[in-house]
């Protein structure tokens, strides 16, 4: 049971980084891929139905740690209460910015959300990147390397969906910054790979973990083929590439964690009783295939290109 809620909470999070990257992506690329405020809508318009339920990932994520692996939770959390703290404000700034700027009227109001927006998108994402590059590698080159990889990624993923779900001078600016973002996303992926035993970036178990290794190379390999779909105009497949690269980089990252995700603390020691466990297995299966269900339905409602006249509500 403890290792079904470990890959369950692995699983969460994954969700997480997968929608929520690209909401975030989305937000930072807003003042440069949008010229109007008929262009801002079209952008936010993306992800108008869709960016608070991606937000439960979260919740989910979080509340299944607290439940399943309590010492995990409140470890982590005290760690790193200073950022954790930056990230829910950045959270909130950026909530009200996406509620409120379809329900102001002057054009001062409305950049003061679109300041919000950026501001809480960009901050975000930086952050979760920070704090995991921290987690598993300890140092301060790591925590700046892992908060660049996971802003360069989630920009990219962003604007990869915005040529999914656009039409006009937008969609083309989008796939222009996919384009340019790759620059940077892709660099700063190989730097982050322990390939060099010994350095400030080794993990000691990756050696006897070959699998680590695959789904490292393989994120890597499917975040430069999303680029190359980018380029011959293939929205759908360059999209689903940057999604399965964030799904590979957390299976990377939580293999890297497993069985320790916190130092001098294994998952063992970290779990609730055998009991919490069973009847919190009963609860998520009962539970989580009709969420599910209904979050891909929401998607499918809302799958069509957006024009410019659209209200991002």
């Amino acid at each position: 049971m403890t290792t079904f809620w470990f890959i369950l909470v692995a699983f969460f999070w994954t969700g997480y980084f997968v929608l929520e990257g690209f909401d975030f992506g989305v937000g930072a690329l807003l003042p440069l891929i949008s010229r109007s405020d008929a262009e801002r809508r079209q952008v936010l318009g993306t992800i108008g139905p869709v960016w608070d339920g991606n937000e439960v990932w979260l919740i989910t994520a979080v509340g299944a740690m607290f439940a399943a692996f309590p010492a995990w939770y409140s470890g982590l959390l005290s760690t790193y209460y200073l950022p954790m703290v930056l990230i829910v404000a950045a959270l909130i700034v950026r909530g009200v910015g996406l509620e409120w700027r379809g329900k102001v009227r002057s054009g001062r109001e409305r950049a003061l959300c679109d300041a919000g927006i950026v501001i809480g998108s960009v901050l975000t994402a930086f952050l979760w990147g920070a704090v995991f590059g921290n987690l598993l590698y300890g140092t301060a080159f790591a925590t700046v390397l892992g908060g660049v990889l996971s802003l360069s990624v989630a920009i990219l993923h962003g604007a990869v969906f915005v040529t999914l779900k656009t039409s006009g001078a937008v969609r083309g600016r989008a796939r222009r910054a996919a384009l340019v973002t790759s620059a940077a996303a892709i660099p700063v992926g190989i730097v982050a790979l322990p390939s060099v035993p010994g350095s400030a970036m080794d993990v000691p178990n990756w050696s006897t973990s070959p699998w680590l290794w695959a789904c490292a190379l393989l994120a890597m390999a499917t975040l430069t083929a999303g680029v190359a779909l980018v380029w011959r105009r293939r929205e759908g497949w360059a999209f689903a590439a940057t999604a399965l690269s964030i799904t590979l980089t957390a299976a990377t990252l939580f293999g890297a964690l497993w069985p320790a995700p916190l130092p001098g603390l294994t998952v063992a020691e970290a779990a609730s009783a055998p009991y919490t466990l069973t009847m919190l297995t009963w609860i998520g299966l009962l539970a989580l295939p009709g969420v599910l269900a209904y979050q891909g339905w929401t998607y499918w409602v809302f799958r069509k290109r957006l024009t410019v006249d659209v209200s991002p509500h």
